[in-house]
């Protein structure tokens, strides 16, 4: 084998690599996942032994997410205690909802294809099955999904991988307010408004829908997390 052939087989085995997400990165997205559908909860202890049991991997696998996680700030490791969800602080709020206008504003202004925009409706039809059937819980990830649905009209996977940390941030900001009844359902109908919007093809419209919708549920975050 000449030195070319050598470094062009290297560089495919690094691009492959690049391309594969390892076994502690795909724990971690799924865990991620667990924390925006609100199955974890701030302040619950996360056991690598129970992890590794369940998704069928090594407890390293699991240790090696949960850096990625704490990298992240959605977990924290305290010394001779264990790894628990993190709980946010009132101070992170305007930090996510900074970077939510900056990519799903954009991403809603720039439209997407039919498919893309059919997965818009059917988070909103969603949200409203979930009401219909009082479960709150389904209400929650039926919103992550509408949003998650929003910054997919990109068809960007690194904005769909900054989208997924954001909306477990969010779930973790969210579980506070949510003691309060009907919390999910005051934002359906913003939900229904913004998605036929962006149905009609009135993009700039969508975009300041979903910009006043998200300074108005940065205030209540705000208020509720201040008090």
């Amino acid at each position: 084998m000449t030195t070319s052939e050598a470094q062009t087989r290297s560089q495919a085995a690094a691009r492959l690599r690049v391309a594969v997400p390892s076994v502690a990165d795909r724990v971690a997205a799924e865990l991620r996942l667990q924390l925006a559908e609100g199955r974890l909860l701030p302040g619950n202890r996360l056991t690598e032994s129970t992890i590794a049991e369940e998704l069928g991997v090594s407890r390293n696998t699991v240790r090696e997410a949960f850096a990625e996680l704490a990298a992240e700030r959605l977990v924290v490791r305290h010394p001779n205690r264990g790894v628990f969800v993190a709980s946010l602080a009132p101070g992170d709020i305007h930090d996510v909802y900074t970077v939510r206008r900056a990519i799903e504003v954009s991403a809603i202004r720039g439209g997407g294809g039919p498919e893309r925009v059919a997965a818009v409706r059917a988070a909103v039809e969603e949200g409203k099955a979930a009401a219909a059937a009082d479960d709150d819980e389904a209400l929650g990830s039926a919103n992550a999904h509408f949003h998650g649905a929003i910054v997919a009209l990109a068809g960007s996977r690194r904005l769909d991988t900054i989208m997924s940390q954001v909306l477990a941030e969010m779930r973790l900001f969210f579980h506070k307010a949510t003691v309060e009844a009907d919390f999910y359902r005051g934002y359906l109908a913003d939900n229904e408004e913004i998605c036929a919007a962006l149905e009609a093809g009135e993009l700039d419209r969508a975009g300041r829908l979903l910009l006043a919708y998200l300074d108005r549920s940065e205030e209540k975050q705000t208020a509720v997390h201040g008090e």
